[in-house]
Formats: structure tokens, C-alpha cells, sequence
């Protein structure tokens, strides 16, 4: 199992910017494809966005795509979550999701992942 930190959460106004960051170790980094979801209050935790393991292949619920840009740095065994145009909808706590050797690169879902990360909590003001 691959043990997630997650940072980088806090208060933003509507518009405003965030970078998530999810520290990885216990594994080989490189051999999961990682994951962010959210969960707002009141509704069920949804997929956001998705790195693979092989070629780096990004995959982007349509609800972030062209706001939010997900990245890796292997070397150092961290996971980014680069947040732009930020709404009120976005409100939600962040989790980092490690999936080993995923065979899926599109429509991901929560069963896909084994080790999540604790969250980290985001809030967009109006």
C-alpha cells in the first residue's frame, strides 16, 4: 500500500486559484496511475481528475475540465492538483486516490482506487 498526504486546501474567493499537492510513499510512485475526488457537503464523493501510471495520460471530469490541470513529479513522489476559475461549487474536501498499475484510462471510479489520502478541505467563497 502507498501511504497519501494531502495539502494545499484553504479559503479562496470565486475566481481565485489553489494547487493541491498529495505526498505518496510506502511504493513505487511511478507504478500508479493517482486520482483526485471530492466530496461536498451533503453529496456523494466524485471523481475530478486522473493521471496514469504509463505515458502520463490525464483524464478530466467535463465539470473541471479547462479549469483544473493534474500533474506528477516522479522523482519526487507528489501528485498536483492545479485549480483555476474556482466556484463556489467546487466547495468540497479534496482526496488524493492511488490506483496500482491501473488498467483503466478513462471513467474512473472510486472502486478503481485502493489507498486514499485523509483530504483536504477547499472552500470557494461568492
Amino acid at each position: 500500500q502507498v501511504q497519501l498526504v494531502e495539502s494545499g486546501g484553504g479559503l479562496v474567493q470565486a475566481g481565485g486559484s489553489l494547487r493541491l499537492s498529495c505526498a505518496a510513499s510506502g511504493r513505487t510512485f511511478s507504478d500508479y496511475t493517482m486520482g483526485w475526488f471530492r466530496r461536498a457537503p451533503g453529496k456523494e464523493r466524485e471523481f475530478v481528475t486522473a493521471i496514469s501510471w504509463i505515458a502520463g495520460t490525464t483524464y478530466y471530469a467535463d465539470s473541471v475540465k479547462g479549469r483544473f490541470t493534474i500533474s506528477r513529479d516522479n522523482a519526487k513522489n507528489t501528485l498536483y492538483l492545479q485549480m483555476n476559475s474556482l466556484k463556489p461549487e467546487d466547495t468540497a474536501v479534496y482526496y488524493c486516490a492511488a490506483c496500482l498499475r491501473c488498467r483503466r484510462f478513462v471513467d474512473y471510479t472510486a472502486t478503481d482506487f485502493g489507498s486514499w489520502g485523509q483530504g483536504t478541505q477547499v472552500t470557494v467563497s461568492s
